[in-house]
């Protein structure tokens, strides 16, 4: 790339900015799947990120000033995005899930599921139980899609439960940031264990399910994400396994589990021909996301368990 430095520094309005910082991603050999699918959403969000303009922003913000101090941080966060292949969203420091703002970090990986949907119309048709009061976030990173429940959900209280120490003090200064401590708790756990003697009406997951071989392909961009939430044994389902077989323990009779596995689905249909796992569609694109209610995960117990 030439000299994007030098390039923006001439950028005097968004517009300019815009323009010359979705050439050079058009121009790069990029991957884009953490928020966006193409160069121009990706230079729009990263200028008007540094530009302290809503995210939202419509033509109007086209000849508002850039500042050269701001151009210039535009000129390095392109120049990482490029030679480093960092997503985006970690040199913006933010995400969006389910119209929440969050912090994003190296620490989890960058809010992306397709269950933001879901969330958002608060789990229907899919829940059949009564207004929901308790939901758990099983796996859940920078605690994105429990947040998600919590602000759109509000009476219910939401447990967020996750492996790693890092990706849970991320979610700690979420949960702080939207000023849903009252409701919501960041738990240290391997999957279940924090969650003894609990009931839940819903159970979310996003977990680890890449398998080993798309784990090897993924492109160069997805190296910055923790390696511990995305890979899950050869055929991406090693923990997805332990979730199925102990899942049902922590759900009320009426409740429901939700899980999402992305390519992963194949597999998981082929390793329990039996289980009538239900396949979610989105409006907005995605795939790999299986509904059970409690009552099937009790009648398939002796599959789910063997």
């Amino acid at each position: 790339m030439t000299n994007p430095h030098a390039q923006l520094h001439c950028a005097t309005t968004v517009g300019e900015a815009l323009d010359q910082i979705a050439a050079a991603l058009e121009a790069a050999d990029l991957y884009y799947g953490h928020g966006t699918d193409n160069p121009w959403d990706e230079a729009v969000q990263l200028v008007l990120a540094v530009a302290g303009l809503p995210a939202d922003s419509d033509n109007s913000a086209l000849p508002h000033p850039v500042t050269r101090e701001q151009a210039a941080r535009m000129a390095s966060l392109l120049r990482r995005r490029i030679e480093q292949r960092v997503p985006l969203p970690y040199l913006t420091g933010k995400a969006f899930f389910a119209g929440l703002p969050l912090r994003c970090d190296e620490r989890a990986i960058i809010p992306r599921s397709p269950l933001a949907e879901l969330v958002q119309v608060g789990f229907q048709p899919w829940y059949a139980g009564p207004g929901p009061e308790r939901i758990l976030d099983l796996c859940c990173g920078g605690g994105c899609i429990g947040l998600a429940c919590a602000w759109h959900l509000p009476d219910t209280r939401v447990d967020l439960l996750d492996l790693d120490p890092e990706a849970l003090s991320l979610a700690a200064e979420n949960i702080a940031d939207l000023g849903l401590d009252t409701r919501v708790r960041a738990l240290q756990s391997d999957l279940f264990e924090a969650a003894a003697g609990e009931r839940y009406d819903i159970i979310v997951s996003n977990p680890p399910y890449v398998d080993a071989d798309d784990l090897a392909a993924m492109p160069a961009e997805y190296r910055h994400e923790p390696a511990l939430a995305l890979g899950s044994g050869v055929d991406g389902l090693d923990l997805t396994r332990r979730l199925l077989a102990e899942a049902e323990d922590y759900l009320q009779p009426w409740g429901l589990l939700v899980v999402e596995v992305g390519n992963s689905q194949d597999a998981l249909e082929s390793a329990y021909p039996n289980v009538p796992f239900t396949w979610l569609e989105f409006e907005h694109g995605g795939h790999g996301v299986f509904a059970l209610s409690a009552r099937e995960l009790r009648e398939n117990r002796s599959s789910l368990r063997g």
